[in-house]
C-alpha cells in the first residue's frame, strides 16, 4: 500500500457540514411534515493519492454522502471544495469541468450500464463530450486502451452489456470512470454484487491503478475485511453522522467508539480456535426521520450513561489524528 495519508500537504477534496435532509410530504397540498436525515453534519479530507473508506450499516447515509459531494444529489447544506475550489455552488460550466475530475463507479454493473449502448459507446461517450479525442478513431484507440488497463480484451469492444458477466461488466465501469483521467473517484459499493474471488481481482485493480495514475478514492462498502485491505483511512458512520475517524491500522487495533467496536467484534477471523468477544447491539436502527436526541447511539450502545441521552457528544481527536464523537474518555 503506498504511503498516502491526509496531513500532507493540502487535502484534494474537503467536506464540511455537510446535510442531505430527503423531506417527507403528505396531506393534498403536499407540506412538508418531517425530514429523513440521510447524512447530518459530516465533515472530513481526503489527500492526493489517499483512499478513505466509509463504512456502516445499510441505510446509514454512506451512499447519499458520496453522491452528495458529487452533486449528484443536490445537498442541502454544507461545504465541498476540490482543489481548493467550491463545489456545491459552483455553475453549470464549471460543474463541467469539475465532472473531469470526479468520477462515480456504481453499485450494481448491471444497472449503470445502457443495455442499447456496446462497449465502445458506453466509453467514449465521456471523452467526445469533452472533447479528449481529435476523432472518432482516436477516440475508439483510447477505448481499447483503457480496456487492456482493466484486464479485459480489446476484441470486446463493439460487444454490448448482455454479453458480460457481473465482473466484466464492472471492469467496464471502472474503464469508464477512467476515461477522463479523472484524480478522484466515489466507489460506491464498488465490489459488493460481485462474487467473492471477483471481487479480490477488482480490488487489487482498484489498487494498481490508483497507485498507477494517483488517484483518490472515497470507498464506500460495508465488508469491513474490504474496507481494510485497500483504505489509507476509514471513517464510520452511524445514522447519519461520522462516529469516527482514523488511520485504518489504528482504527482496527484499537477502536474507540462503542460503535465501531461492535462492527469490528463481527468481524469474522481466520483462526476458528480463536476466542473473539463479540458484541451484540440490541434493538433496532433508529429512523433518520426522527433520531435520537443526544449520542444518536445512545438507544444501542452498550456502555450509555445519562448524559448520552441528553447531551451531544464531544469530538475528541489525538495526536495522530485519530478522532470519534463519544462521552467516553478513553
Amino acid at each position: 500500500m503506498s504511503e498516502h495519508y491526509y496531513g500532507e500537504g493540502r487535502p484534494l477534496l474537503s467536506v464540511s457540514n455537510l446535510k442531505k435532509y430527503f423531506p417527507v410530504r403528505k396531506g393534498l397540498l403536499r407540506r412538508v411534515v418531517a425530514n429523513v436525515k440521510a447524512v447530518d453534519d459530516i465533515s472530513f479530507d481526503i489527500a492526493p493519492g489517499e483512499t478513505l473508506g466509509l463504512v456502516g450499516e445499510s441505510g446509514c447515509g454512506k451512499t447519499t454522502a458520496g453522491r452528495s459531494l458529487l452533486r449528484l444529489i443536490k445537498p442541502t447544506s454544507g461545504h465541498v471544495e476540490f482543489e481548493g475550489k467550491d463545489v456545491l455552488g459552483a455553475s453549470g460550466s464549471e460543474m463541467r469541468k469539475f465532472r473531469r475530475n470526479m468520477q462515480i463507479i456504481f453499485q450494481d454493473p448491471y444497472a449503470s450500464l445502457n443495455p442499447r449502448m456496446s462497449v465502445n459507446d458506453i466509453i467514449s461517450e465521456g471523452i467526445r463530450v469533452h472533447g479528449l479525442a481529435d476523432n472518432r478513431k482516436d477516440a475508439e484507440s483510447q477505448v481499447r486502451d483503457l480496456l487492456e488497463r482493466v484486464k479485459l480484451d480489446p476484441a470486446y469492444i463493439n460487444r454490448y452489456p448482455h454479453e458480460f458477466s457481473g465482473g466484466q461488466r464492472q471492469r467496464i465501469g471502472i474503464a469508464r470512470a477512467l476515461s477522463l483521467k479523472p484524480k478522484f473517484i466515489v466507489c460506491d459499493e464498488a465490489v459488493s454484487a460481485l462474487d467473492v474471488s471477483i471481487q479480490a481481482q477488482v480490488i487489487n485493480l482498484l489498487m494498481d491503478l490508483r497507485d498507477e495514475f494517483g488517484l483518490s478514492y472515497l470507498f464506500v462498502a460495508h465488508d469491513l475485511s474490504v474496507v481494510r485491505h485497500i483504505s489509507h483511512r476509514v471513517a464510520v458512520m452511524y445514522l447519519g453522522k461520522i462516529v469516527e475517524i482514523a488511520k485504518t491500522k489504528d482504527l482496527f487495533s484499537n477502536p474507540k467508539h462503542p460503535y465501531t467496536q461492535a462492527l469490528l467484534s463481527a468481524v469474522p477471523v481466520a483462526n476458528p480456535t480463536a476466542k473473539k468477544e463479540r458484541i451484540v447491539l440490541q434493538g433496532d436502527v433508529p429512523s433518520p426521520m426522527n433520531p435520537p436526541s443526544g449520542c444518536p447511539f445512545h438507544t444501542r450502545c452498550p456502555r450509555v450513561m445519562d448524559v448520552c441521552k441528553s447531551e451531544v457528544p464531544p469530538t475528541r481527536t489525538a495526536d495522530d489524528g485519530h478522532s470519534y464523537t463519544c462521552h467516553l474518555d478513553e
